[in-house]
């Protein structure tokens, strides 16, 4: 009887890596678990948008029907030189066989955090810098308001601004810190002020809305938006490898990772970014 190899079953050993980085990931990334939009793209993404629409006019029996003019934009996204995230985890072969722990498991959990992480920072807060992602914050034509955590007022009127702007928003995303010193305000009487809509078992909500409290934006920065108007683009390519023959010399194997996103956002008045006045 033959023995089964993962050189005689390459589909098995892929299929079982895969699993360990897209699933888990999108469980645990609170950006990808939030409602955005992901499209599956390896290649340059573009998603048209009609930037103003027709004003109807009131026309009478007979009248001449006025023309209307409209505009169309596109966002574009994944540019061929976005770079990808990567990590290289390198193991003997001796801890292969000797681990007490499931060295699967181990490599699984260090996969996903580290990736997520990496990731949720990219694609609530990143710069943009040297070819990797734009994150929420920091893309074109958002709203801007004023955070103040000692005032539940400064949220409302990021409520304000979405619905003058005809956004339902869907998600806050508020640092610990902030979110916590909301927590805990008072009236008068000793009364928590925001008690009642704060709390729905394990979730927390702040006016009706569900809040990813994050530690991924900065103290003093929050974001309030439509999740929907979110657009992620992951590349279907994405690559996970065992490399068994690399470090063959040292007796070692690795797991490579490779993966690659961008964010874009489909209308930006639909993210209110809040800052704490200095």
């Amino acid at each position: 009887m033959a023995t089964e190899t993962t050189t005689a079953n390459p589909e098995l050993l892929a299929e079982q890596v895969s699993s360990l980085l897209i699933q888990p990931l999108e469980e645990q990334s609170i950006m990808l678990n939030s409602g955005v939009k992901i499209y599956d793209s390896a290649s340059p993404l573009r998603i048209p948008k009609l930037v103003s629409s027709s004003d109807p006019s009131w026309v009478g029996e007979g009248e001449e029907i006025p023309e209307a003019d409209v505009e169309f934009d596109e966002v574009k996204l994944m540019p061929t030189d976005r770079k990808s995230i990567k990590t290289l985890i390198r193991f003997t072969n001796e801890l292969a066989r000797q681990s007490v722990v499931g060295l699967d498991a181990t490599l699984k959990a260090r996969l996903v955090n580290d990736v997520a992480r990496k990731l949720d920072t990219a694609l609530l807060g990143g710069d943009g810098a040297a070819k990797s992602v734009t994150g929420m914050i920091n893309q074109a034509g958002v709203q801007e308001g004023v955070l103040d955590a000692s005032d539940p007022d400064s949220l409302l009127d990021a409520l304000a601004m979405a619905h003058a702007a005809e956004v339902q928003p869907n998600r806050w995303f508020i640092s610990g810190a902030d979110f916590f010193t909301l927590r805990k305000l008072k009236d008068a009487d000793g009364h928590y002020l925001i008690v009642s809509d704060l709390t729905a078992g394990a979730t927390y909500s702040l006016f009706g809305i569900p809040v990813t409290v994050t530690n991924k934006l900065p103290e003093g920065k929050a974001v309030l938006a439509n999740m929907g108007e979110v657009a992620v683009v992951r590349d279907t390519n994405a690559d996970v490898k065992i490399l068994d023959q690399t470090f063959a010399t040292t007796d070692e194997q690795a797991i490579r990772v490779v993966t690659r996103y961008d964010l874009g956002l489909l209308h930006p008045e639909g993210v209110i970014v809040l800052t704490a006045a200095v």
